[in-house]
Order: C-alpha cells, then sequence, then structure tokens
C-alpha cells in the first residue's frame, strides 16, 4: 500500500541528508494520507538502506496498521502537530546546523530576506527546549508556529512542514540558507537590517508571474 509515496518520502530523505540537513539516521518524515492515515519513517534505520516497506502507517491515534519496524521516536509529537494542524500534510524533522546555531543565541529568525518571505512565509520562531521524542516537541511547534512553514527547536532542530514533500523540504532548505546568512551579518557586529512589516507584506503578496504556467 502506498508504494510511490513511500518511496517519495525516502527520496525527500536522502534529499535532506545532501543538504546537510540530517546525517545518517537523523531526523524523520511524515506524510499524512488522504484517508488520515499517517505515514512515517522508520527509527534510527538509515535512508540510503531504507526500503519502501520499511515506512510504518499508522492511525492518527499511533496504532500500527502496516509495516514491522518501531515509527520514529518523535511519532507522538507528529501525531500531535498532524491533529491540530490540518493544513499540514508533510512535516520534516532535521537537525540541521546552523538552525540550531541560531536557536543558541536568538529568539526568532527575522523575516530580513525576500527568499524567507516567500519560502517559509515570514519570520521563523525558535521554541523553547523541549525533550527530544517527547510530545512537547509537537505542542511547541504547534503553539510556536505563527504562520510559518518551520519552527526552529532551541538546541536541538527543526520541523518543517507543508502540503507536500516539495514545499516541506524548501522550507527546511531555505530555512538553513536564511539561517546562514543571518548569522554570518551578526558575526559582523554591525546592526542586521531588517524589513518593515509593510515591505514584508508587499513582498508576500502573490505576483503571479513567478515558475512556471
Amino acid at each position: 500500500m502506498y508504494e510511490k509515496e513511500r518511496q517519495e518520502l525516502i527520496d525527500c530523505a536522502l534529499s535532506m541528508e545532501a543538504h546537510g540537513l540530517i546525517v545518517q539516521s537523523g531526523g524523520n518524515v511524515s506524510r499524512r494520507m488522504p484517508c488520515g492515515n499517517i505515514l512515517m519513517t522508520p527509527s534510527a534505520m538509515a535512508y540510503g538502506s531504507m526500503d519502501p516497506e520499511d515506512l510504518v502507517l499508522m492511525d492518527p491515534d499511533g496504532k500500527i496498521i502496516e509495516g514491522t519496524r518501531r515509527p520514529s521516536s518523535d511519532h507522538q509529537a507528529l501525531l500531535y502537530i498532524f491533529k491540530h494542524m490540518p493544513q499540514v500534510n508533510v512535516i520534516l524533522h532535521t537537525h540541521q546546523p546552523y538552525a540550531v546555531a541560531l536557536s543558541l543565541v536568538a529568539d526568532e529568525l527575522p523575516a530580513c530576506t525576500t527568499t524567507l518571505i516567500d519560502e517559509l512565509q515570514g519570520a521563523v520562531p525558535v521554541a523553547p527546549f523541549t525533550r527530544s521524542s517527547d510530545e512537547g516537541m509537537g505542542i511547541s511547534v504547534v503553539t510556536h508556529c505563527n504562520g510559518s512553514l518551520a519552527v526552529i527547536l532551541k538546541h536541538q532542530g527543526v520541523m518543517a512542514y507543508g502540503k507536500d514533500p516539495e514545499q516541506a523540504l524548501s522550507a527546511a532548505i531555505y530555512l538553513e540558507e536564511g539561517c546562514k546568512g543571518y548569522l554570518a551579518a551578526l558575526a559582523t557586529g554591525r546592526p542586521v537590517a531588517r524589513l518593515s512589516a509593510e515591505q514584508v507584506a508587499a513582498e508576500s503578496q502573490e505576483r503571479g508571474y513567478y515558475g512556471q504556467p
């Protein structure tokens, strides 16, 4: 069941690894299926050797429907996010280093570049520390998301999400790029230029000419 979607999640995890957002078996990828069930990568397995049948299918309450592997140790947090954010269909959990570094010195990645506005819908909050593999991670994401397509978890990593794997992956990749740029700007010791609320709103408007018809 869901062979195509299973492979898409593995491919997404491999892209996360290729972009330096995770290493080895770190992080996880999960997807809400049209029926409401959740497809999720297994716990502590390397993505390069993962087969589609290794993924776990569970109901919204966490009952295993299909699969012999243990699901991600973060499954309770992921299920909480899916339950409380119905607009989200895909969640990526990463340990991307620049976002984690930013979490140690800031409470937010401000919407200071057009890419952050276009790809993450604005500023990205940093949520307070919560223990790994705990539902509290999910509660923290839902509490602090504030319209962004990602939340940075202090001392830990990132939850990036979207309507499909492409949107969630784009959010995670461009978040890391944004963190690199912001940290580089902070390292100069000079004030970091900000965009006004009016400028952010203008950039957020649909312009209708990006991409292909």
